[in-house]
């Protein structure tokens, strides 16, 4: 049974959706359709999936973003935890500061 999720005005399918209690962290991969449009930033997915599992945006980062050429479909990889400190302890801080980068943004725009 595939799992549907609404982000923002993008639907997305959730491939694949696992808790690593390790970790304590959620890892879910997600296609999202965007027909007509470019693909989202990774500042409005990482609101829109803190609104989704009910944590601060500080706590989601984007792990990959990828969109697959011709069918305006994009793969997203992210991870969301369940503490703001274990961010820091397992992320490298390039994808740190890259989802910091797409989050101010999206912050300047509005």
């Amino acid at each position: 049974m595939v799992k549907t999720i609404q982000l923002d005005k993008y639907m997305g399918e959730v491939v694949e959706e696992r808790y690593n209690p390790l970790i304590k962290r959620v890892e879910v991969v997600i296609k999202i359709g965007h027909p007509g449009e470019g693909t989202p930033s990774k500042g409005l997915l990482r609101i829109a999936l803190s609104k989704h599992y009910g944590k601060p945006v500080e706590q989601v980062i984007i792990r990959s973003l990828e969109t697959e050429f011709g069918v305006q479909v994009s793969r997203v990889e992210a991870h969301v935890y369940d503490d703001a400190s274990r961010v820091k302890l397992f992320e490298p801080e390039y994808i740190i500061k890259r989802n910091d980068e797409s989050l101010q943004k999206i912050q300047q725009s509005q």
